[in-house]
C-alpha cells in the first residue's frame, strides 16, 4: 500500500474511533446534567404519576447503556430522534438549522481566509516596519477581545448609532440574497475579526521560518523582489502549517459560534443548542453534539491529509 493511502486510512479510522469516543462522552455528559427532563416539560405542579408517565414514554426508565445505543442506532441510519418539546423531527429542524449556520460559516471565510493569506503576506514583506507592526497590533487586539463584546462594540455603532446594519440577523427562505448579507453582516464581522488573527499570525509564523531555508537565499540571489520570493517560493513551502490553522478556524466558524448566534438572535445550530438545553431537551443536545463533534473531527483529518500530500518525502518515497 502507498505511504499516502495508509496514512489517510489511518486518520480516517482514526477519526472515526474519537467520533464514537465522542458520542459515548456526550452522552454520558447529558445524562449527568442536573434536573429532570420530564419535570422540566411538564413544569413544577405536574403529579408524580403523570412525571412517571412522561419518563416512561419516553425511555427515562431504561438503563442509560441500552438507550446509549439505540441513539447511536438511530444516529448512524440518520434517525436523530423526536424533540421532546415540540415533538417536531430532529432531523429537519437540524437541517434547516445547519444550512443557516453553513451559509453565515461560508462568508465569514469567503472573507478571512483570503484577507489573513493577504495580511500575512504583508507582514513578512515588511517585516518589523511600520505595516507589519500595525497589522499584528490589530490583530493582537481583536484576539484579546471576547466575541460577545465585539459583538456588542459593533451593534452598538453600526446599529443603534449609524443604523448600517440590524441588530438580530434573522433571515428567511423569502428573502433575498442582498437582503440576506445584509442581515448577517455583523455576526460575519464578529466571526472575520475573530478569526483573522489567528490565521494571519500563523501565516507570518510559517512564512518566516522557512525564509530561514538556504533556497531562499538562493531565489534572492537570482534577483527576484521581496514579494515574488515570498510569493513564490516561501508561502507554497508553508502551506501545510497555514492549512492546520485555517481548518481549525473554519471548524470554529461552524463549531464555536454559539456565542455569536446567540447575541444577534441568529437561527442557526448554535441558537438551537442553547434553546435545547435551557429547555433540557437531551435528544436535541445529542444531536447538536454529535454534528459539532463530526465537523471539528473531519475538518481536523482534511488539515491532517493536506499535510501529507504537501509533504514531498511522502509523495516521493524512495
Amino acid at each position: 500500500m502507498h505511504p499516502i493511502v495508509k496514512l489517510v486510512a489511518q486518520r480516517l479510522a482514526l477519526g472515526a474511533l474519537l467520533l464514537l469516543a465522542a458520542s459515548a462522552l456526550i452522552f454520558g455528559l447529558t445524562e449527568a446534567l442536573p434536573g429532570d427532563a420530564a419535570q422540566a416539560i411538564l413544569g413544577q405542579a405536574a403529579t408524580a404519576e403523570s412525571l412517571a408517565n412522561l419518563r416512561e414514554e419516553m425511555g427515562l426508565n431504561r438503563p442509560a447503556l441500552t438507550r446509549y445505543f439505540e441513539w447511536l442506532g438511530g444516529i448512524l441510519t440518520g434517525d436523530m430522534g423526536v424533540a421532546l418539546t415540540n415533538k417536531l423531527d430532529i432531523a429537519t429542524s437540524v437541517a434547516s438549522r445547519m444550512a443557516n449556520t453553513l451559509f453565515l460559516a461560508f462568508w465569514a471565510a469567503l472573507i478571512s481566509v483570503p484577507l489573513a493569506i493577504l495580511l500575512g503576506l504583508i507582514a513578512v514583506r515588511y517585516q518589523n516596519r511600520w505595516p507589519d507592526k500595525m497589522i499584528s497590533g490589530v490583530t493582537l487586539a481583536s484576539i484579546s477581545l471576547p466575541e460577545f463584546m465585539i459583538a456588542y462594540i459593533l451593534i452598538f455603532f453600526f446599529a443603534v448609532k449609524l443604523f448600517w446594519a440590524p441588530s438580530f440577523a434573522n433571515i428567511s427562505s423569502s428573502m433575498s440574497l442582498l437582503e440576506q448579507l445584509h442581515a448577517i453582516a455583523l455576526p460575519v464581522a464578529v466571526l472575520v475579526l475573530v478569526v483573522l488573527a489567528h490565521m494571519m499570525r500563523m501565516t507570518r509564523a510559517a512564512i518566516l521560518n522557512v525564509m530561514q531555508s538556504a533556497y531562499i537565499e538562493t531565489a534572492e540571489l537570482k534577483g527576484l523582489t521581496g514579494f515574488q520570493v515570498i510569493a513564490r517560493h516561501a508561502f507554497p513551502n508553508a502551506i501545510a502549517p497555514i492549512v492546520n490553522v485555517v481548518m481549525i478556524n473554519m471548524a470554529y466558524l461552524v463549531v464555536g459560534v454559539v456565542v455569536v448566534e446567540v447575541v444577534f438572535a441568529y437561527p442557526g445550530m448554535g441558537q438551537y443548542l442553547v434553546d435545547a438545553v435551557v429547555k433540557r431537551d437531551v435528544p436535541v443536545v445529542l444531536a447538536c453534539g454529535v454534528i459539532f463533534a463530526a465537523v471539528y473531527i473531519l475538518l481536523n483529518i482534511f488539515a491532517d491529509v493536506v499535510s501529507i500530500l504537501t509533504n514531498p518525502r511522502l509523495r516521493h518515497p524512495k
